[in-house]
């Protein structure tokens, strides 16, 4: 599902050439900003780490 939406991105970008520059603009802007990069890359690596288990009493 991901490339078929990446295919669609990429082929309006190569129909409506301003896009390009609009879609760079905005991968910028959220690049830009450290918090959401950090909590987006927080939420992406979450599901590969090890589940801590409680200790025994």
């Amino acid at each position: 599902m991901k490339w078929l939406l990446l295919g669609a991105l990429l082929g309006l970008c190569l129909v409506y050439p301003p896009l390009m520059g609009l879609l760079v603009a905005a991968v910028a802007a959220v690049l830009s900003k450290p918090l959401l990069v950090a909590f987006v890359a927080g939420l992406a690596v979450r599901s590969h780490l090890p589940r801590m288990q409680r200790y025994p009493r």
